[in-house]
């Protein structure tokens, strides 16, 4: 067959009729996150009642309206002290804030994800964002939503991958739930959790967080979450001043990781039991709030108020300080609780701060600074420029988001190493690479990289004679680990390999035995025309570490030799390309 049909009957994507089943059971996941949602955000109402209010409610509230006085210091102290015990006694992985406990289950557990998590995780959140906790339900939801997609993957299973996906499948879900947002939990699974591109998970996942909203609808309510009325598209000088925006957002980003992870540093250096940490950070938590009682829970009243304008300077400059150190103190100390939402806080109120300077509505600027906080801090640009769009409905403002949050992404990227999700993961001993490129391995052939000057070696030869020539330093022989075989009329019949050789002469120290015996027969083939990819798949599931390559229209003919020092041939195109910088002629 020649090279051109063999191509034309290659896919785009690898993707089969599996990726229906997947799809129905992500359907049935992105119900039950709408569900786990609303359930979550009913705790988080019916904890900050009682904790703050004294009554059995689940009306929504925020902390901010207590009238306890100096007494509500105790509150987030009781909460960090059941969440040290939550964590100790039940499970230690319902600690931090969700979503690097979900990348470090997908990329080291399997995508395995214990039940008692999908329990506890939701529970404890509640408990610290109800007692004051300064942080959001979606890294908690995030958690769960894909605690239960593990779980219904494991039920039914599902591979490894495919079990990645249903997780994937359920966070999305439950972010989608919570905030109405199924386009920005979409695009959080593609730049944060799947670490690929491919239909069988973006299908899955995105009919998910589609169903979830849907869903959301009947149980909480339409979105937008924080409706706001459209602004104007952004003149040459309003992208202007958004980039400026995003600069600043990202060089606030870093020093927020920064303080996060130092105050972290301080918490490992206590000579205490870490399960008491979250309640030495409730003391913070309260005097943060006895100052400003804005930084308390969720903050989404504060969120909207930074959305329509309704904070001014001063609240801002306080609400950013007082906010970023009660979170950083408080997530350090590894209580349970999400970073979205503060982020959201913390970059509205940046952006409100900078708008007398960048001169424009302050809501607008608090917009823009909200999603390039996130978009930087957690280096995912895509999800915060739609994600602001989704919460507040304001298309028009989608140029000036875009280029505040690749600003404020350029800028963490070049400044530090890792975000504030992977350094966690970092922390803990473990490294992931966020960048998604192409595979050489799926574009390049075997043809390309294989040897085509390949020595054989007849049917009639002992194991003693080729084992000489191997010894004797044959060059073309010596830098093969394997040697075809073949018969009188030159067509391919097995190969013999070095340990072939071994093994033939342990048994007959004169090897008297001819080389077919001691090789294998027939041998495991590939076609030049083949991707690499296909190449190093049959070597993996036949344990080998080389291929002889033959005529796909003439299986008895030998074309050529694929070793592993071909498979890096393929590597070293990359890396050339990477790294060699050269002078080119225009034609």
């Amino acid at each position: 067959m020649s090279e051109a049909p063999r191509a034309v009957r290659l896919g785009d994507y690898s993707a089969d009729r599996r990726v229906l089943v997947l799809s129905a059971a992500a359907l049935v996941i992105g119900a039950i996150g709408a569900f786990v949602a609303k359930a979550l955000l009913w705790l988080i109402d019916a904890i900050t009642n009682l904790a703050y209010f004294g009554r059995l409610s689940a009306q929504p509230v925020t902390p901010a309206q207590n009238t306890l006085g100096a007494w509500s210091i105790l509150v987030p102290v009781v909460g960090g002290l059941l969440i040290g015990a939550m964590a100790r006694w039940g499970s230690p992985k319902i600690r931090g804030h969700g979503i690097p406990e979900a990348l470090e289950a997908i990329l080291i557990g399997r995508s395995r994800l214990e039940a008692r998590v999908a329990i506890l995780k939701p529970v404890s959140s509640a408990v610290s964002i109800g007692t004051g906790g300064p942080f959001g339900a979606e890294g908690p939801i995030i958690m769960t939503g894909g605690a239960f997609g593990s779980l219904f993957a494991q039920l039914f299973h599902f591979s490894s991958a495919e079990r990645k996906t249903l997780l994937v499948a359920g966070a999305a879900a439950g972010m989608s739930a919570v905030f109405a947002s199924p386009i920005a939990a979409t695009l959080l699974a593609v730049e944060l959790l799947l670490f690929e591109w491919k239909p069988r998970s973006f299908i899955p996942v995105a009919l998910a967080a589609a169903l979830a909203s849907v869903v959301r609808g009947f149980l909480i309510g339409p979105g937008p979450v924080f409706a706001v009325p459209p602004h104007a598209p952004l003149s040459p000088g309003g992208l202007l001043a958004a980039l400026i925006l995003g600069i600043a957002a990202g060089v606030a980003s870093g020093l927020l990781t920064a303080l996060v992870y130092g105050c972290e540093d301080a918490f490992l250096k206590l000579p205490i039991h870490w399960m008491w940490w979250p309640a030495i950070g409730g003391i913070a938590v309260g005097v943060g709030g006895l100052i400003d009682p804005r930084v308390l829970g969720v903050g989404y009243g504060t969120i909207h108020a930074l959305l329509r304008g309704q904070i001014d300077h001063g609240a801002a400059a306080s609400l950013l300080v007082g906010k970023s150190v009660v979170w950083s103190v408080s997530l350090g100390s590894g209580t349970s609780g999400g970073v979205l939402a503060p982020l959201l806080m913390m970059g509205g109120a940046l952006g409100a701060l900078a708008a007398p300077l960048l001169h424009g509505d302050v809501g607008l600027w608090a917009m823009i600074g909200m999603a390039a906080m996130m978009g930087g801090t957690m280096r995912s640009p895509l999800t915060a420029m739609f994600f602001a769009g989704e919460l507040t409905r304001d298309w028009n403002v989608l140029p000036g988001l875009l280029v505040a949050c690749v600003a404020a992404y350029a800028v963490t990227v070049l400044l530090l190493r890792r975000s504030i999700l992977t350094e966690k993961i970092a922390r803990r001993g473990h490294h992931i690479f966020r960048e998604y490129s192409v595979d050489p391995f799926d574009i390049h052939r075997i043809g390309e990289v294989m040897d085509r000057d390949v020595p054989t070696v007849p049917t009639a030869m002992t194991v003693a004679e080729l084992s000489r020539r191997v010894a004797g330093g044959d060059p073309r022989l010596a830098r093969r680990q394997g040697t075809p075989i073949v018969d009188g009329s030159g067509r391919l019949v097995g190969i013999v390999t070095r340990s072939d050789l071994m093994r033939a002469m342990e048994k007959d120290p004169r090897g008297q035995g001819g080389v077919l015996d001691a090789g294998s027969r027939p041998p495991i083939v590939a076609y030049e025309d083949e991707l690499i990819r296909d190449a190093v798949e049959r070597m993996l599931s036949n344990d080998i570490g080389r291929l002889l390559v033959v005529a796909r229209d003439d299986p008895g003919r030998l074309v050529g030799y694929l070793g592993r020092s071909g498979i890096v041939a393929a590597r070293q195109h990359l890396m050339e390309d990477e790294n060699v910088r050269e002078r080119g002629h225009p034609r």
